[in-house]
């Protein structure tokens, strides 16, 4: 795809929603939920409506002075805001707005990989995609803009996916009478590999994963399969339940005939939300998979109580809404709806032990996967572990913990 197709693309895609709804106000709350946010956003230190992940995104592969050059853009706009207060809540797809803006870096780094050859060109494409994943981030349902920006990263990782010196093949599953699209990453197809099956939380898309492959598992010469979770993404068409681990355990059971990976040596990787369904999985295929590791996953704690779900932000509590598929939502209902969602509850964490030794790693002080989830799941794992990551060197403790994870799930896979 060319420049200037690309920029036909952008344009194509979002001219008809100049006046789309802003994300922020997509999720209705009743009255009482209403107002109970009114009150924490006064109290609220926060400028973005959005839980910025700064670190996280200068990781994948987004140069942090252009990401501050985004949000600062968002910040000095002028445009009106759905909510003053909130910095990222411009209304209309122009300058200032959430989409807007990451979809504007997304093309300068497209232009760039088009002036470039082999690795270095795949490497600008793979950032492009990931910043069109930006512009839609939290993928809530119904968020045109998110929609149009999903369409843009998905072209641009083909693209990068055909420029990469690694091969990539997108891969269909059947679940249900429909399809699940993968992404299996290989370093080489000279013969069987080990496989870990990826997944990111509810608010990012598989396409956002192309770095963990490229640093950790294809040096190690570990093919990475990369799965969306229910209602996300690829898989938007399932809803997400209780059953958080359906798709990837359809998945694992059509592994065997693929040529390229040895089913027999099947790791996972679950970050966030994933975490939970990797974690659940790890108890009912455990004859299946060598080894687990769950990067800051609520599988209890904030499930069962209401007080700890209030301290999530709305952003994160519009994302569980559109997940279940909540049209007005009320916060009491809908936190005694997730009750089910705990694996203690459901009975996995509880009284059985699975054989499948599982890593559980989470920053400290984290509201979402606090210590004590961390601790339950190496406490009900054979070999299981438990780490928390020191939050004053995040981005060290990151790299570290991915590195510490991948080491692990290597000796585990490859034993």
């Amino acid at each position: 795809m060319s420049e200037s197709s690309n920029i036909n693309l952008s344009e194509t895609l979002f001219q008809q929603h100049k006046e789309a709804k802003e994300t922020s106000s997509l999720t209705q709350y009743m009255p009482s939920s209403s107002e109970f946010f009114e009150q924490k956003m006064e109290q609220d230190p926060f400028s973005w409506y959005r839980n910025l992940r700064r670190l996280q995104w200068a990781w994948l592969g987004i140069n942090p002075i252009d990401q501050e050059e985004v949000l600062a853009n968002m910040a000095s706009s002028e445009h009106s805001r759905s909510h003053e207060k909130w910095l990222d809540t411009v209304i209309g797809y122009h300058s200032g707005n959430w989409t807007y803006e990451w979809t504007k870096l997304g093309g300068r780094y497209h232009k760039q990989s088009e002036a470039l050859t082999g690795e270095a060109a795949a490497e600008r494409m793979f950032s492009a995609s990931l910043c069109y994943s930006i512009a839609g981030y939290p993928h809530l349902k119904n968020d045109t803009l998110a929609i149009q920006a999903r369409v843009l990263a998905n072209a641009a990782y083909k693209q990068a996916s055909e420029l990469t010196q690694y091969t990539i093949k997108p891969l269909e599953f059947d679940y249900q009478g429909k399809k699940i699209l993968g992404h299996l990453h290989l370093s080489h197809t000279d013969e069987p590999q080990p496989v870990v099956i990826v997944s990111a939380g509810l608010d990012s898309l598989q396409t956002d994963m192309w770095r963990l492959f490229r640093d950790y598992l294809a040096k190690r010469n570990i093919a990475m399969l990369t799965i969306d979770m229910p209602s996300v993404g690829h898989s938007n068409h399932w809803s997400l339940t209780q059953d958080s681990s359906c798709l990837h355990q359809a998945v694992l059971n059509q592994l065997a005939p693929l040529p390229w990976v040895d089913h027999r040596r099947v790791g996972l990787i679950g970050f966030r939300f994933g975490g939970n369904s990797m974690v659940r999985l790890s108890f009912i295929e455990s004859d299946k998979i060598k080894a687990c590791v769950a990067i800051g996953a609520p599988v209890h704690d904030v499930f069962v109580s209401q007080q700890k779900m209030k301290l999530m932000s709305k952003m994160y509590m519009d994302v569980l809404a559109s997940r279940i598929g909540k049209h007005a939502v009320d916060i009491p209902s809908l936190s005694a709806q997730l009750m089910a969602w705990s694996l203690k509850v459901q009975g996995f964490l509880a009284t059985r032990r699975t054989k499948v030794p599982i890593l559980a790693l989470a920053m400290e002080g984290d509201p979402v996967s606090p210590a004590s989830d961390n601790h339950l799941i190496a406490t009900f794992s054979q070999g299981g572990q438990s780490k928390q990551i020191k939050s004053e060197s995040l981005t060290r403790g990151y790299e570290q913990s991915l590195d510490l994870a991948i080491k692990w799930l290597e000796e585990q896979l490859c034993e």
